[in-house]
């Protein structure tokens, strides 16, 4: 018989659904009965006492709300009857407690990467486009067509392959039922394009905030060089990008190759130079080999979006074990989304190893919610109405399962947008909770590979980095089989458990990475890039 409730925490006063309830139903729970008082839909939450208006609730141990109105025990959670709150965070208040996973298995592994001057291994091989200013936009897409087309660099899709045997007079399929594909030409490089809406028309700090995140695409350990378009008169000058790329790395060996429209003549002068010295550039590059290289090299950005009330019971804590297993191996997981760390800042300020650290992440995280408090918004704001649909009601509950991301091991280093991993161990960022602006930071900070845990499904991938979609449940991944990579599912049946998911979860990471398979965000070409844009345009 399948369990029905689970409470997550010794400490919990509420329980989690495991299949749908109906109203009277009694269920046998910690030696006594609980009598459900109304029809709760799997993934909602029942109180295990009676609650009076202001009582505290708790899950994963720690405070994610307080009832507004009475609710009797075995009574549903909803947006009626309980609000936001969370546990003001102090200075540390206790030492690092942590028991490190067994990495005996784990210590030798490798994966097949592309080695880079600087000693960062990459994922992936990828010479990069992109604009300093939407002007140039328009530019890039030229680019793209041409490059796409021209060299046929990576997959087509199954479309463009229908249309290539239509226009050509072969037929739809070959006999297998496979379409047939024109051979690129080059074998051991990808050519991806970046375009975004910034650079210009907002405050400075936005132009160089931007500059700081490009030049992060740039060092990231996949890319093997890059080419920059700028039109001349915008916020964001080359001189900025080129202090962000020195700043970063002032030994930066990877070639740049940077042209400003108003100093180039005609476009298509300024194309044809563009397209001749990058493919220069580009054939250089696909002379880049995969070799061995330690799984102490990954930095592995650690995301969830379209979460539900199993994210933090099923797909997060199984990574966050993996998470814990490449920490111990001297990589670098990076958790970043700090609306969605509201809640659970003090058990993170305990877990930084230096105390200067924990201070930071403090003063980030008080900064960026008086920013939202000052546009009329706020963390408790954050649940999205899918979120809220599938049992996530309060931004504590959701932050509570959300930080179960980023294991139990000690934090390294705590980072604000734009700043660049360097440190072996867990990395905390500064990004919005927002999916693709915080997968754009993770990466521009120097994830080589990121993986992303959803409840209710979403597309989104990177144009550098690959994204690797794991469901909490089997329904989804059954539903949606062409966007989800691992299903965490079997954890929330009793089929496995955490450790054993978190460990499958890093065998599938090191294939990606050693590019034996494709992440199924990259097999859909799904190239998402969104900046963060703090201040206000102008």
């Amino acid at each position: 018989m399948q369990t029905k409730l689970i409470k997550v925490h010794p400490e919990d006063n509420v329980a989690i659904a495991l299949v749908d309830l109906v109203q009277g139903d009694r269920i046998a729970f910690e030696g006594e009965e609980i009598i459900v008082l109304a029809d709760t839909k799997a993934k909602h939450k029942i109180t295990l006492v009676d609650l009076s208006a202001e009582d505290k609730i708790y899950m994963y141990g720690v405070l994610v709300g307080k009832a507004v109105s009475k609710i009797d025990r075995g009574g549903l959670l909803t947006t009626a009857n309980v609000k936001h709150q969370s546990d003001p965070v102090q200075k540390k208040t206790a030492s690092i407690s942590y028991s490190p996973p067994d990495i005996s298995k784990w210590k030798d592994r490798t994966f097949m990467g592309y080695h880079r001057p600087d000693g960062q291994v990459g994922t992936a091989n990828i010479w990069l486009f992109f604009p300093l200013v939407f002007c140039e936009n328009r530019n890039i897409e030229v680019l793209k067509d041409v490059f796409e087309k021209e060299l046929s660099i990576g997959k087509a899709s199954k479309q463009r392959q229908l249309l290539r045997n239509l226009i050509s007079g072969k037929p739809a399929e070959f006999e297998d039922g496979s379409l047939s594909e024109r051979a690129g030409a080059f074998d051991n490089i990808e050519v991806k394009f970046i375009t975004h809406q910034g650079g210009c028309g907002g405050i400075r700090q936005d132009s160089v905030t931007l500059a700081k995140l490009l030049a992060g695409y740039v060092k990231n350990p996949n890319v093997a060089g890059a080419t920059v378009l700028s039109l001349g008169c915008q916020n964001l000058q080359i001189d900025i990008l080129k202090n962000a790329l020195k700043d970063i790395d002032p030994d930066m060996q990877k070639p740049v190759l940077i042209y400003e429209q108003q100093q180039m003549g005609t476009v298509e002068q300024m194309l044809n130079t563009i397209i001749q010295e990058s493919f220069e550039g580009i054939k250089k590059a696909n002379g880049n080999q995969r070799k061995p290289a330690s799984i102490s090299k990954l930095k592995m950005g650690l995301e969830c979006g379209g979460s539900d009330g199993f994210s933090g019971i099923s797909a997060n804590p199984a990574l966050g074990y993996a998470s814990d297993i490449l920490a111990a191996v001297g990589g670098s997981p990076i958790l970043s989304e700090f609306p969605e760390l509201c809640g659970v800042e003090q058990e993170l300020v305990n877990r930084c190893v230096n105390d200067e650290d924990g201070e930071r992440f403090m003063q980030l995280m008080k900064a960026y919610e008086n920013a939202a408090e000052a546009s009329g918004s706020g963390f408790d704001m954050n649940p999205s109405p899918g979120n809220i649909k599938d049992g996530l009601i309060t931004d504590a509950m959701k932050s509570a399962g959300a930080a179960k991301k980023g294991g139990t091991s000690p934090i390294k280093a705590v980072l604000d947008y734009g700043e660049y991993v360097t440190e072996p161990g867990l990395n905390l960022l500064c990004t919005p909770g927002n999916d693709v602006e915080s997968t754009t930071g993770m990466v521009g900070s120097g994830a080589n590979i990121v993986v992303f845990t959803t409840g209710l499904g979403t597309p989104t991938g990177n144009p550098i980095a690959p994204v690797l979609k794991v469901s909490s449940n089997t329904v989804l991944a059954e539903r949606m089989p062409d966007i989800i990579d691992i299903d965490t599912g079997p954890v929330i049946r009793g089929e496995k458990t955490i450790p054993q998911m978190g460990e499958e979860i890093l065998e599938y990471v090191i294939k990606v990475a050693s590019g034996e398979i494709a992440s199924k965000a990259d097999q859909f070409d799904q190239n998402d890039f969104i900046p963060w844009k703090r201040g206000v345009s102008l």
